[in-house]
């Protein structure tokens, strides 16, 4: 407190003695002095305002330099976080993809499974079938029996003459063959619906297939599209056939890629072996300018030659011999004089390595199938698979069981409907597919004999399912569970399912038809049947009922 009194009373006191009115003439210089003060003060104050304004912006400055530093460190701190989210992500997506890859192998390996299901899940199935009686048990007997039976012995008898004759005119055509330059032909092989004893609808007509290689030094080098080769989707079922040389690589040597110097020759190849005439390689039915086979080459040269087979044998036989249909070079028929013919088809065919798969340079078509990428496209056939396979489990299969009843009555059926309302896209192939498939998903003891009715059904619910969802499976192809006794080939084993319905996808009025003749047959099912049923007693029908899906 004193001390703030002390201050009051010494400010008061200069206020006093710098008072210009109390001391005058001693500060007259006082207003000058004070100018110059006050002029160097403002000098002052503006050189402090100009420092204060250089500090500034220097303290501005460093702290943009810490703000961009900072920055910079956070854009590297999180590139790092990034990284390792990135790195992260990666081995997600790897354990995820993984993952995929190990469901899908399950799910191939259990697709064949779930297409026969149990009881409950075919019921599940069969909208189209609501209201639709299903014939009994004592028609169905009484329609097989008077109209399937009866043409086992026919069926057996033209395989028999049709085989003989086959043999004696490929037997022929070696001999008119040049053994040097021609194709080398091979023993003929009965497959389809003739050999598998499923065939209904007349006319009957024998398939077989002749293998055919190339004359030495000459071989064969094919290419599917699950080998590892670039094919399109839409050529799946496709491969190519190569001509090489015996011993050739077949990726070819680099000198054929690279122009070397006058003065260097390949170790490998010689001149003469390293260019081919192109008319070399047409002489060996590849297409121009290539070296793989031409299926229409090889249906020509087949043509010719089995002509010029039929001239050196047609004295000993009392019958005329001609091609039948333009569109399937293979297909022949035999004319007696009586007016009677009897038509087969006999189509030269590549063997696949060492299997009894082929490639068939022409495959019967039906509406639903595309046409063939190019000449040098060929199709592979599993028919004698197919055929070996419905041996095999015939084998563990009751006595007199109805499998092929089952597909016999369906070809029958479908062919009929397709004879009133014309062809659908469906075909007896289609048929087997669904046969093979549920002959492997049931038990043995499901096609005893008292069964057909039951597994008609579901042949009929399971194409059903089947068209509602485009999709039928190829039996071979992708199915992991082919019986190892057939020795059948991994590399197809392993192979992605092949889809049988995948044009539909694309053909959707071929798809709409075939979807409407399947429902018409459905309805027509029981008409059907009983125009070939005999009259069967009251008596005899007695506890039987008539079955609703």
């Amino acid at each position: 407190m004193p001390v703030g009194i002390f201050r009051v009373c010494l400010v008061v006191l200069a206020a006093i003695v710098n008072h210009p009115l109390i001391f005058p003439r001693e500060n007259g210089t006082v207003p000058e002095n004070t100018e110059e003060i006050i002029q160097k003060m403002k000098e002052r104050e503006e050189t402090l305002r100009l420092e204060q304004l250089r500090l500034e912006q220097e303290i501005a400055e460093q702290e943009a330099i810490q703000k961009a530093l900072e920055k910079s460190a956070e854009v590297v701190k999180e590139s790092k976080e990034e990284k390792v989210r990135w790195d992260m992500w990666t081995a997600l997506s790897m354990v995820i993809f993984l993952l995929i890859e190990l469901w899908r192998q399950d799910f191939q390996e259990g697709i064949w499974q779930d297409t026969g299901g149990e009881e409950d899940d075919m019921a599940v199935l069969g909208k189209a079938f609501k209201g639709v009686a299903f014939p009994d048990k004592a028609a169905l007997a009484s329609f097989y029996e008077k109209r399937i039976l009866g043409t086992t012995g026919d069926m057996a008898r033209m395989r028999e003459m049709v085989e003989g004759f086959a043999d004696d005119l490929l037997e022929a055509l070696r001999s008119v063959c040049n053994r040097d330059a021609d194709m080398e032909v091979e023993d003929c092989m009965g497959v389809g619906s003739m050999y598998e004893n499923w065939r209904v609808r007349k006319p009957f007509v024998c398939d077989l297939i002749v293998p055919f290689a190339p004359p030495e030094p000459y071989c064969f080098r094919s290419q599917t599209w699950c080998s590892g080769d670039s094919f399109p989707s839409a050529e799946q079922g496709y491969g190519t056939i190569k001509v090489c040389r015996a011993g050739e690589d077949v990726t070819g040597c680099i000198c054929d890629k690279t122009k070397l110097g006058e003065d260097m020759l390949c170790l490998l190849h010689s001149q003469a072996n390293t260019t081919r005439p192109s008319s070399e390689m047409e002489d060996l039915l590849c297409f121009k300018n290539t070296q793989y086979l031409d299926a229409n080459q090889v249906m020509k040269w087949f043509q010719i030659a089995v002509t010029k087979a039929w001239n050196r044998i047609s004295h000993k036989y009392e019958f005329d011999l001609s091609f039948s249909l333009l569109d399937s070079p293979g297909a022949l028929k035999i004319k007696f004089r009586s007016g009677k013919s009897i038509a087969f088809n006999l189509t030269p065919v590549v063997q696949y390595e060492n299997s009894d798969v082929y490639f068939i340079s022409h495959f019967p078509r039906s509406s639903l199938a595309a046409d063939l990428p190019s000449s040098t496209h060929w199709f592979l056939t599993f028919a004698v698979y197919e055929r070996r396979f419905i041996q095999l489990v015939s084998k563990t299969l009751p006595a007199n069981a109805c499998h092929v009843s089952c597909l016999q009555i369906l070809s029958f059926l479908h062919g009929k409907q397709c004879s009133l309302t014309g062809p659908s896209g469906l075909t007896n192939y289609h048929l087997k597919t669904v046969m093979l498939h549920l002959l492997q998903a049931r038990p043995s003891q499901d096609w005893a004999p008292e069964k057909l009715e039951a597994r008609l059904q579901d042949m009929l619910k399971f194409l059903e399912k089947c068209l509602h969802e485009k999709k039928l499976y190829h039996f071979f192809i992708g199915n992991g569970k082919v019986p190892a006794e057939l020795g059948f080939p991994i590399i197809f084993q392993r192979a992605e399912p092949l889809n049988l319905f995948r044009p539909f996808v694309l053909h959707r009025d071929v798809y709409r038809k075939t979807v409407d003749t399947f429902h018409e047959m459905l309805r027509n099912m029981t008409a059907l049947i009983n125009e070939y049923t005999v009259h069967i007693p009251l008596a005899q029908t007695n506890g039987i009922h008539k079955e609703s899906f």
